[in-house]
């Protein structure tokens, strides 16, 4: 007996059969089906020496059995066994009517094509190339009335006989693989996130923000695509060194940066997460505008906190910023209610301390592998709009008035660039209007040649013609793509509005003034002077101060962002590349040029 047992297992055959089976067992998408859940029976599978019909053979209770005559190499045992247990997954096993070839048939094919889609084994008997889209149901009832495909491989492998259990200990197969399938998704995403190193691997104990990290991508889908897109940094040297006391966001890395040494629950973990990439998702930061960046982080953080309360996500750690008299209010207006009390303001605390906004601007910088190459913010509008529109079919619940209003603004895409340009020449640059008058006829019309109407003309009278200034950072950081596309953008408008003239600064070190310029020449060829370091601030005060540019003429600034600090004292704005950001807050419009 000992010798046989030597024999039967140092079998090649057998050894690839276990190996395949082991594989299978330790998947996300088949533990729930092999493991013994609520003391209902559990897939198994054994080798016997008995020839079958077909490759495998598999029973309602979830006993698969295999022959050992059919030799096959592990990733085709590995195809075989996942094969019966997805017959089993799928409901296979209970048909509502009587089964019949057709129906065997349309079952292995719609297995066999779920099996190509996640490339689970290796096909021992190959089937077409092209395989039937149509439902299982649909297919069988085809074949019965026209016979099954000759080059179908019909793999009568289903065994029908009924399995008696106890009430309440049922297999549940179907639901059991829908849980597997659940898993095997977060697994991914954790596999793609570097929480482990492999959809069957173990993953290394996690910490409660990483599971409150996957809860979001399980379980809650308002903010599961949102999830799936941020890394969170625990690194207590990091968040010591930058004063973090719980959590920092930074939206143009997409990375949350948690404080590990703090102690907090999982459910107040998941709080903080849905916190900072709510600040994210709504572009918080660059709503901002002229407004004092800290006092907008707190009146972010009161309006963000306060609809997590009310939707039950999470736990409200102690101390954080919560008002429910502020409920309903946007941000613009909890900012305007406390930015009378700046004394008190001040000495509020966000998630990452007293006096500091938990909203960061670049990454910090830490010692670890960097996501890239996804527009942040084309993913956080795509991810919380598909989050939403899931969260309304599946009625998961009511949400807040005023986070279903900033959502729906998210439907609409920002205008261009060049559109808010040309809207910021309207409200600043006004045209000269022509006039109309009985002095000068137009022509009559041929219906009506006995009735005068009153022509259009421009009186000639002096009357004043409006201009605006154009100072351009010709450092040697600017390229020449920049600046035309900026310079001919501005012609085109200064055109449209029948701008005579423009008052030309180059500035780079020191200041190059071109004086008036016709719009067509600026729409031309410009003689670019200076191309040394970047000291904008005397090509600023050149035009304020100059006597012939009028008070009131506003200011355009073309430049990359490396500049220094700028204090322009009339209506102006900036005309930068896409991405670039300015050392200081603007307080005029900033159009990125794409």
């Amino acid at each position: 007996m000992s010798r046989n047992r030597k024999k039967e297992v140092a079998d090649p055959n057998t050894l690839a059969f276990q190996e395949a089976w082991r594989d299978l067992a330790s998947h996300p998408l088949f533990m729930p089906m092999t493991e013994r859940a609520m003391q209902r029976p559990k897939a198994a599978a054994e080798i016997v020496d008995r020839p079958l019909p077909a490759l495998a053979r598999v029973t309602v209770d979830g006993r698969i059995t295999v022959s050992r005559l059919r030799r096959l190499e592990p990733d085709e045992w590995r195809w075989v066994l996942a094969h019966c247990l997805l017959h089993l997954g799928f409901g296979h096993l209970e048909p509502d009517g009587e089964p019949d070839e057709a129906y065997f048939a349309a079952s292995c094919l719609a297995v066999a094509r779920f099996q190509r889609a996640v490339k689970l084994g290796r096909e021992p008997d190959a089937y077409p190339d092209l395989l039937p889209s149509a439902d299982e149901t649909d297919l069988a009832a085809r074949w019965r009335r026209q016979g099954v495909p000759a080059d179908l491989p019909v793999r009568p492998d289903l065994d029908l006989e009924p399995v008696r259990c106890r009430p309440g200990q049922e297999p549940a197969w179907p639901e059991r693989f829908a849980r597997g399938l659940s898993a095997a998704a977060v697994a991914g995403v954790e596999v793609a996130g570097g929480a482990r190193e492999s959809v069957t691997g173990a993953a290394p104990v996690r910490k409660p923000w990483d599971r409150a990290m996957s809860w979001f991508i399980g379980s809650y889908p308002l903010l599961g695509g949102l999830a799936a897109g941020f890394k969170v940094v625990a690194d207590g040297t990091l968040a010591q060194t930058w004063d973090i006391a719980i959590a920092a966001v930074s939206a143009e890395a997409g990375e949350i940066y948690v404080n590990p040494w703090r102690s907090l629950r999982e459910d107040e973990w998941r709080f903080v997460l849905a916190h900072e990439m709510l600040h994210v998702a709504l572009r918080h930061a660059d709503r901002a505008g002229s407004r004092d960046p800290y006092l907008w982080n707190v009146a972010c953080d009161y309006v963000i906190n306060g609809w997590l309360v009310e939707m039950g996500v999470g736990l409200l750690p102690d101390g954080t910023l919560h008002d429910p008299e502020l409920a309903g209010s946007s941000a613009e207006e909890v900012y305007d209610r406390i930015a009378g009390d700046l004394r008190r303001m001040r000495k509020l605390s966000t998630l990452r301390g007293q006096g500091a906004g938990d909203m960061l601007g670049e990454a910090l910088p830490w010692a670890g592998r960097r996501s890239g190459g996804v527009d942040l913010d084309e993913y956080c509008r795509r991810s919380l709009l598909t989050g939403f529109a899931y969260h309304q079919s599946s009625g998961r619940g009511l949400l807040p008035s005023g986070l279903v209003a900033e959502i729906r603004v998210l439907e609409q895409p920002p205008l261009p660039w060049d559109v808010r340009l040309a809207r910021w020449f309207d409200e600043h640059v006004p045209m000269t209007e022509p006039v109309r008058s009985y002095a000068r006829p137009s022509r009559r019309q041929a219906a009506t040649p006995d009735i005068p109407r009153p022509g259009r003309y421009r009186p000639e009278e002096a009357i004043p013609r409006s201009t605006f200034g154009v100072v351009v950072d010709t450092s040697g950081s600017m390229n020449h793509e920049l600046m035309g596309k900026a310079l001919g953008a501005i012609a085109s408008y200064a055109t449209a509005r029948e701008v005579p003239a423009a008052r030309v600064v180059f500035c780079d070190a020191a200041a190059y003034d071109a004086g008036y310029l016709p719009v067509s020449d600026i729409a031309g060829r410009v003689r670019v002077r200076g191309r040394g370091g970047t000291v904008l601030q005397p090509g600023i005060d050149l035009l304020e101060r100059a006597p012939d540019f009028p008070a009131g003429g506003p200011i355009l600034v073309i430049t990359d962002g490396w500049c220094d600090v700028l204090r322009i004292r009339r209506t102006h704005a900036y005309l930068m590349p896409r991405g670039a950001r300015l050392p200081f807050t603007p307080r005029g419009a900033v159009f990125s040029l794409r």
